[in-house]
């Protein structure tokens, strides 16, 4: 077998093993849009019908009135975009810094950044609580944007892997023009970091549009809901309709679908990039 044969061969394997593998990860959205368009009756039918007959659209409008999907929309847009805004203004900024700068404590102060990194989300849960419920959060939607607008630290040690493979002489050809050094991140470096910045935006869009964990510990009126939330909550108190839960649940689904088609270019890029050079 020749070089160019056994390169082939590993080649066509690999695509069909990507193609068997997709079959999985997209069989419970083909399944999730399938149940949407079904009666009720057709739910529970065995063997599975992947294809309904006939498509109840009506689930999509009768899905609107199950809960109150606009309410709880605009609870979810409201927090998703200032949490992401929060993200990409300040976890750049620290990771520049960390990157790019030589200050007394810079490198305890990462080392401290990574190790939060290392600590459950379970052990920080209820001393969090008590100090949004000092400051008087607790109820509103501060507790899910605020913390966003202080970094957070997996985003800062990706993008300062990123910063550390950009080259050091970009800065200093700035200084040598005059330019400061908020404006030479802001006007050089920030611009190269693009892919990166929205890798880490695209991260925090996806976290923050389906985060359940974080509504339910401080939302506690139902006009204050996010979409994940205010599901889960109509399901308990009105029981399960499949067809217009997989409604509201496809429609969830479908703008993290289409912002990661328009920028998985993109993202691919920050991610493979990011870790340069450690």
């Amino acid at each position: 077998m020749t070089a160019k044969t056994n390169k082939t061969v590993k080649k066509s394997a690999a695509q069909i093993f990507l193609l068997i593998a997709s079959v999985f990860f997209l069989a419970p959205f083909i399944w999730m849009v399938s149940t949407s368009l079904k009666a009720l009756d057709q739910v529970y039918t065995f063997p599975p019908q992947w294809i309904p007959s006939p498509f109840v659209w009506k689930n999509y409008l009768d899905a609107i009135d199950y809960i109150p999907f606009f309410t709880f929309l605009s609870n979810t847009v409201i927090i998703t975009v200032l949490s992401t805004l929060g993200v990409v203004l300040t976890s750049p900024l620290v990771a520049y810094s960390f990157a790019k700068f030589n200050w007394k404590g810079r490198d305890t102060l990462f080392f401290i950044t990574i190790a939060v990194m290392m600590i459950p989300g379970q052990v920080t849960m209820i001393p969090l609580f008590l100090m949004f419920a000092k400051l008087d959060w607790i109820g509103t939607s501060l507790p899910l944007i605020i913390p966003a607008f202080f970094g957070v630290p997996f985003y800062i040690f990706l993008l300062r892997q990123f910063f550390l493979g950009l080259p050091n002489e970009l800065k200093d050809a700035a200084r040598i023009d005059g330019a400061g050094e908020f404006r030479t991140y802001w006007q050089i470096m920030l611009p190269l970091a693009k892919s990166a910045v929205l890798a880490v935006g695209l991260f925090q869009f996806m976290a923050a549009w389906t985060d359940f964990i974080g509504p339910l510990l401080y939302l506690t009126e139902p006009d204050s809901y996010t979409l994940s939330l205010g599901l889960q909550q109509f399901q308990s108190q009105k029981g399960t309709e499949w067809g217009l839960m997989m409604a509201v649940s496809t429609m969830m689904t479908v703008p993290i679908a289409i912002l990661y088609f328009f920028l998985q270019k993109t993202f691919i890029q920050g991610i493979t990039f990011s870790g340069i050079k450690g």
